[in-house]
C-alpha cells in the first residue's frame, strides 16, 4: 500500500505542480509504474477545478465560473497536455513525412495550427462546460480529468514508441505498460462511474455514454498516431487527453439536452 501511494505521489508531481513528500523518492522505473494512477491524478485536477468553479458561482456568472475554473486547470498542470495538444497539431496538421513531424513535434516553438489547436479546444471546453446544468459541471469535471488521462494511458499500454527513445522527454513512459496497471487505471473511471451512478441513477445513459465516446476517442488518436507516426510520442498522450476530456463534455451535453 506504502508503494502504490508513493506511485500515486510520482504520477501527481509527474503531472502537475503540485508538492510531494520527501520520502517519496524517484526511480525511472516507478514513473512507468505510476501511469496506473495517472486517472487518480485527473481526479485531483478535475476536484480543484470543481472547488474554484462552485465558488466562482458565488460572485460571478456561470460563464466567468467556467472561465476560472478551466484557468485553475492549467495553472495546476502548467498547461502539460495543452503543450501536447498543440505540439501534435503542428507536427500532424499539415502533409509532411513521419521524420518531419516528429522534428515538428520537438521544436518548443508553437505554430499557427497549435495556436488554433488550442485556442479551438479551450473554446470548446468552455463552451460545453457553460452549457451543462450547473449541478453537473463538478460531475463532468471530475469524470472527464479522470477518463482522458486513462484514455491517454492505453496508447502506453497498446501503441510502441515513435520518437526518439533515447532523447525522450519521460524516458520510462517509452516502455510499454503491463495489462495490470491498464487495469487499474481502468477502475480509478468505474469508481468514479459507479459514484455518479450512485448519485444519480437516473444520468446512467448520459455517464455510460460519454465513457463510449472517450473509448471512440482513444481508439480514433490510436489509430491516427499508428498511421502517421508509427506509434505514439509523449505530445501524444496529451492530446488524447486533451481530445478525450471534451469527448465527456460533449458527450454529457449532448445526453443531458435530450434525456
Amino acid at each position: 500500500m506504502r508503494h502504490e501511494l508513493r506511485l500515486f505521489f510520482i504520477a501527481l508531481q509527474f503531472l502537475t505542480r503540485v508538492p510531494v513528500p520527501r520520502w517519496v523518492g524517484w526511480r525511472d522505473e516507478w514513473l512507468h509504474d505510476s501511469a496506473r494512477h495517472f486517472a487518480a491524478v485527473g481526479l485531483v485536477v478535475g476536484g480543484v477545478c470543481a472547488a474554484v468553479y462552485h465558488a466562482a458561482l458565488w460572485l460571478w456568472s456561470p460563464a466567468v465560473a467556467v472561465g476560472l475554473c478551466i484557468a485553475a486547470g492549467l495553472l495546476l498542470t502548467g498547461a502539460f497536455h495543452e503543450d501536447g495538444l498543440a505540439d501534435v497539431c503542428d507536427g500532424l496538421g499539415g502533409a509532411v513525412s513521419r521524420e518531419r513531424a516528429l522534428a515538428i513535434m520537438k521544436d518548443s516553438r508553437i505554430g499557427a495550427y497549435g495556436a488554433i489547436g488550442i485556442a479551438t479546444m479551450l473554446g470548446l471546453k468552455a463552451a460545453a462546460l457553460a452549457s451543462l446544468p450547473a449541478g453537473w459541471v463538478a460531475a463532468a469535471l471530475l469524470l472527464a480529468h479522470s477518463a482522458s488521462r486513462a484514455a491517454a494511458v492505453s496508447l502506453v499500454r497498446w501503441l510502441p514508441y515513435a520518437g526518439d527513445l533515447e532523447h525522450a522527454k519521460a524516458k520510462p513512459l517509452a516502455q510499454r505498460l503491463s495489462a495490470a496497471g491498464a487495469w487499474v487505471s481502468c477502475a480509478w473511471v468505474l469508481l468514479v462511474a459507479a459514484v455518479l451512478l450512485a448519485w444519480r441513477p437516473a444520468a446512467a445513459p448520459a455517464v455510460l455514454g460519454s465513457l463510449l465516446l472517450v473509448v471512440v476517442c482513444a481508439v480514433a488518436c490510436a489509430r491516427w498516431f499508428r498511421r502517421r507516426l508509427g506509434g505514439y510520442t509523449g505530445d501524444c498522450l496529451g492530446a488524447t487527453q486533451q481530445l478525450a476530456e471534451l469527448s465527456v463534455y460533449l458527450g454529457l451535453l449532448a445526453m443531458l439536452r435530450h434525456a
